[in-house]
């Protein structure tokens, strides 16, 4: 797979971003190392990347409430399944685990939806940041939880005091 590659600053830190021609493949707050036996890296400019850097830019100033980016998701169907109901969470708003578990007709699986929202490749553009535990706490989240608390913050206008 081909995979172009580049950095982009934020508030909360730089993230890797990896585009294919498909569309956004991965969103990582860590520089990220990928495996070269899979993926044929290219460091450059690619419209993809440029589209969410500025689509980045409008959510942390609060003009974008949801990004319209192509995805180049892989995973399990289930996976799929459950980062697309992400895609419904709206912004500003938050669903537990167990509320995740019921929209995919699955309550059985709350466990997996946690494993799953923990495997999103994708972060803030697939919003798992907006799944939080039954007791409305914090729990996981790929970035740090202090990222996490951030991204709700901003998107719930609370004062952000970091």
């Amino acid at each position: 797979m081909n995979i172009t590659i580049d950095y982009i600053d934020s508030p909360i830190g730089e993230s890797t971003v990896g585009v294919t021609d498909k569309g956004l493949h991965l969103l990582s707050f860590d520089k990220k190392e990928f495996d070269n036996s899979i993926y044929q890296q290219e460091k450059g400019k690619h419209k993809t990347i440029e589209g969410l850097k500025i689509q980045l830019q409008e959510y942390f100033l609060k003009e974008r409430t949801a990004f319209d980016i192509p995805l180049d998701l892989r995973g399990t169907p289930f996976q799929i399944s459950v980062w697309n109901e992400l895609l419904n969470i709206e912004f500003g708003k938050t669903r537990t685990y167990k509320e995740q578990a019921l929209a995919l007709n699955n309550l059985k699986a709350i466990r997996a939806v946690a494993a799953a929202n923990g495997a999103n490749p994708i972060p803030i553009v697939i919003p798992c940041h907006r799944v939080v535990g039954s007791d409305g706490s914090l729990t996981g989240f790929s970035g740090g939880l202090w990222r996490k608390k951030f991204l709700l913050a901003l998107e719930s206008d609370q004062t952000l005091l970091f």
